[in-house]
């Protein structure tokens, strides 16, 4: 709160009464409280509905410049958490970037956020960086991906990503043994953009059987006959799913169990929107 304001507190007959929220003689804000306002920040909260919130809940006016200066206390421990170790290995990792707008310096913007999320040896998924740039690209991507190893990474078994130009490139960089599984939904949206209205349905049953074969002899089988029916009216889409093929089919080796996890990024959607629960509380700010 800015400024001077008067704390009306009930009396008792021994002067015995303390208050809770705000102590006697207390000039800011007290720790439960400001546990509270970031606690609501986190849950993606816009500055008007924490106030708004504080108002309803204590009766206390609470200005946007007082919950951005308690909000901003938590950047050292963000910057800890960035910087933190991580395990030696991690056996599948997901990396993908999503789009959000922010309010920067009083104007709304576009930022890509970098998302890594990890399934560890004891087989817990935790999220391992977040990183914002202006947007995404394989040469930012080899940053956080060369800020892993210096956080103690040592290797990644099976890496799931989309289909980002130069993007298992930057893996192999800095990982060189990872095994690298492109997202066979971002493949399939793709292919479907190259794809006539009219004929989609057809083909995506006819593609299904090449992504949803039970080995890859017979994805590649079915593959050749999606091929020998489809390439003359839409040879751009055969020719990725060849040239991607290696990468794409890498999950045929695993269980099914397995395979449900790896064939797509869709893992990483719940960070996402976490993420863009942030992004909503940014822009209102």
């Amino acid at each position: 709160m800015d400024g001077n304001f008067d704390l009306k507190t009930p009396r008792d007959r021994d002067g015995s009464f303390t208050p809770q929220l705000i102590k006697k003689h207390q000039t800011t804000l007290s720790d439960a409280l400001e546990q509270k306002i970031i606690a609501l920040y986190g849950l993606g909260m816009s500055y008007r509905d924490i106030s708004s919130h504080i108002e309803d809940m204590y009766g206390l006016e609470v200005s946007t410049g007082t919950l951005s200066t308690v909000t901003d206390k938590i950047l050292h421990t963000v910057k800890e958490w960035q910087a933190r170790p991580l395990e030696r290995v991690y056996p599948i990792v997901w990396l993908d970037a999503i789009h959000y707008k922010i309010r920067e310096q009083g104007t709304v913007v576009s930022k890509a956020v970098y998302t890594i999320l990890g399934l560890n040896i004891e087989g817990k998924k935790e999220v391992l960086g977040l990183t914002i740039s202006d947007s995404e690209g394989a040469k930012f991507w080899l940053q956080v991906l060369t800020d892993l190893a210096n956080r103690g990474v040592e290797d990644i078994l099976i890496a799931c990503v989309d289909g980002l130009k130069g993007f298992p490139e930057a893996i192999e960089v800095v990982f060189p043994q990872t095994e690298i599984q492109l997202c066979i939904v971002h493949q399939i949206r793709n292919s479907l953009k190259y794809v006539g209205s009219k004929n989609q349905k057809e083909f995506m049953v006819d593609l299904k059987r090449v992504y949803k074969a039970t080995t890859k002899d017979l994805a590649e089988s079915e593959l050749d006959i999606l091929e020998e029916k489809w390439n003359e009216k839409y040879p751009i889409v055969i020719k990725s799913w060849r040239n991607n093929w290696e990468r794409l089919s890498h999950y045929f080796k695993y269980p099914e169990d397995i395979r449900r996890i790896i064939y797509t990024t869709n893992t990483i959607e719940a960070v996402h929107g976490l993420v863009a629960q942030i992004e909503v509380a940014s822009i209102a700010r």
